[in-house]
């Protein structure tokens, strides 16, 4: 099992940490797209990085279009010699529409139309060949040799889709090279809804689940003393909590019969009373949802979690980095 290790927001903090997590054990450093952007991020990470793969864990796709994340993929892959991999979510409509101020319309179709048209331009590049993509969504048909990128010895970078429900799940397992399960996800849910949403997808392109890579970052309750549990306990209430409120999450709530807190956090939200929301987490549904481990035993239970379910996880944890690196030497070595 792959462990990957996940950047602060603040680039100033960047280059220190990704260079720790290399020297931790670390296979991968993930940058979200939060209040930042993860692209300068990853850049900072390669630069001080010699084997640690760079992810976005994700960006926006719908924020932008499948030119200039081609471009941005490709030049980012080129400057950390093939380590980077193109993370992809979708975001939800508000977002889209109103924050970026982005079109939105059957985000499972336009995913999967995106990345066929980053393929045709990375292919155009790459094989010097005619770019002549037209889509329902999409359209890309001018290639002129000077927008060419020189470098093209490491090729296009491998590009995972995020998602929670099927359909998006479906359509990674068809056009990704692997698919980036939410954080707030459970073994169940993996299981039950979204491993079968993968295995339709990669059966209906013809592919391998050998050749598909699953990723889930996993909610971590842990610390080396009861203050630092505690603080780390109310963290991963809040955040199970917001996400919990949203909508588009709720049939993860749905099939563990959750279907009363799913409708109390959105009322919650609506009501802008967020800092009650992490109160209606039960230890029954922090313990669903996270590992909720000491430090010694946190490689196991981790390891219990996700074996057999992903390939590589993602945690953060409270811990000193010799704690940390320990744990990520008990699950790489377990394989």
């Amino acid at each position: 099992m792959k462990v990957d290790g996940i950047l602060p927001l603040d680039l100033n903090l960047v280059s220190l940490r990704a260079a720790e997590l290399e020297r931790l054990g670390f296979d991968a450093c993930l940058a979200a797209e939060v209040s930042n952007d993860p692209f300068l991020a990853l850049t900072l990470a390669a630069e001080h990085t010699d084997r640690l793969r760079l992810m976005t864990s994700v960006a926006v796709a719908f924020a932008r279009n499948p030119m200039t994340l081609a471009q941005v993929g490709h030049d980012l892959n080129a400057f950390s010699r093939g380590r980077f991999i193109l993370g992809l979510g979708s975001q939800v409509k508000a977002h889209v529409t109103r924050r970026f101020g982005m079109p939105w319309s059957r985000p499972a179709a336009r995913m999967r139309e995106f990345v066929l048209a980053m393929r045709a331009i990375w292919d155009a590049w790459t094989f010097d060949a005619k770019l002549d993509f037209r889509g329902e969504f999409y359209s890309h048909t001018l290639m002129t040799p000077m927008f060419r990128p020189s470098e093209i010895s490491f090729g296009p970078p491998r590009v995972m889709i995020a998602g929670v429900n099927p359909r998006m799940t479906e359509v990674a397992g068809e056009v990704a090279d692997g698919f980036v399960a939410h954080g707030f996800t459970t073994a169940r849910y993996l299981r039950e809804v979204t491993l079968p949403a993968i295995e339709r997808g990669l059966e209906r392109a013809g592919r391998r689940r050998r050749d598909f890579e699953v990723c889930c970052p996993v909610f971590v309750v842990t610390g080396c003393d009861e203050a630092a549990i505690e603080s780390s306990r109310a963290m991963a209430r809040g955040q199970i909590a917001f996400y919990g409120s949203t909508p588009s999450y709720r049939p993860v709530l749905e099939l563990h019969g959750w279907n009363d807190l799913a409708d109390e956090l959105h009322y919650l939200s609506r009501e802008g009373r967020w800092a009650e929301m992490g109160d209606r987490i039960t230890d029954d549904v922090l313990e669903t949802f996270a590992v909720v481990e000491p430090p010694a035993h946190l490689a196991a239970a981790l390891r219990a979690r996700c074996e057999g379910l992903v390939d590589r996880l993602a945690f953060t944890a409270m811990l000193e980095p010799e704690a940390t690196a320990e744990i990520v030497r008990d699950l790489r070595e377990a394989d």
